[in-house]
């Protein structure tokens, strides 16, 4: 049998198990550090047994929904390769497009920043690594993902602040920008989460109650606290959220202007607390 068929057969299995048939190559090319060219060749070979093995461990982890990143233990971020396993969230393009409204909209130096939620870090660092001369504070509920956050500032060489803080209940400075990627799925929409996300990220960043808005409500309520003159708000959402989220930042801070920016899918995505300058 050729490598190209086992390939075949395994991602038939895949799809019948509610997972993408892709993963497979993906984290195959990856451990085997093959480019897409020496993989496609790769495949019109006939296969050994150690091929075997090889292709049907990586089956049976994703057919255990276990999410590729997981398994190779990285993820690409902004540029980045940031580590992540069952700690952490694995970060989403989605997230990449808010790192670029904030860089694209704050090209003052010297600025302080607060990520709230931080998880792998990767808005965190991303922003630190664009803009050196921001101060960059990165704060989780989970010392665990806190931890791995500070694994991945070291390889990065950054150097940001970490807090181990329930939204602000260990912060005590202000800010220019507060950033926030929080948990924002109901707990009722659990069947819209893919297999691998509902059985392997962590339940605590991924959902929240009151209809997924509850983090939202106390970083609005509190926000004002920790916001320097002129600060901004900027955070991801989820795509049925833009409504409800603005309403919430409006009635909180009624003083600021509240922008919705969708994706590149054309979703509700991002939601901008500011001064009404941009």
């Amino acid at each position: 049998m050729k490598l190209a068929q086992l390939f075949s057969d395994f991602e038939e299995e895949l799809i019948r198990q509610g997972e993408e048939a892709e993963s497979l190559s993906f984290v195959y090319r990856s451990l085997k550090n093959l480019s897409f060219t020496d993989f496609v060749f790769t495949l019109h070979q006939e296969i050994t047994d150690e091929d075997y093995k090889f292709v049907e461990d990586i089956f049976i982890k994703l057919a255990n929904h276990i999410p590729a990143q997981y398994i190779i233990g990285h993820a690409k971020f902004f540029g980045m390769q940031l580590k992540v396993d069952e700690r952490v969230l694995i970060p989403r393009p989605e997230t990449e497009e808010l790192v670029e409204v904030i860089l694209s909209e704050n090209p003052k130096e010297n600025l302080k920043v607060l990520d709230i939620g931080t998880g792998s870090g990767a808005i965190a660092l991303a922003l630190a690594k664009n803009r050196p001369d921001w101060s960059v504070t990165a704060a989780d509920i989970s010392q665990d993902a806190l931890e791995l956050a500070m694994e991945n500032a070291k390889v990065q060489d950054l150097n940001l602040s970490f807090i181990n803080s329930d939204c602000f209940s260990e912060i005590s400075a202000k800010y220019d920008i507060i950033v926030s990627n929080p948990p924002y799925i109901s707990h009722e929409d659990q069947e819209e989460v893919g297999l691998n996300v509902l059985h392997s990220e962590p339940h605590l960043a991924l959902f929240a109650d009151e209809d997924g808005l509850a983090i939202y409500r106390r970083i609005a309520e509190d926000s004002k606290d920790y916001l320097n003159d002129g600060g901004k708000i900027y955070l991801e959402i989820g795509y049925k959220q833009g409504q409800s989220v603005p309403a919430i930042f409006r009635e909180n801070l009624p003083e600021k202007q509240v922008r919705i920016i969708k994706d590149q899918f054309g979703q509700d995505r991002m939601v901008v607390v500011d001064d009404g300058e941009n």
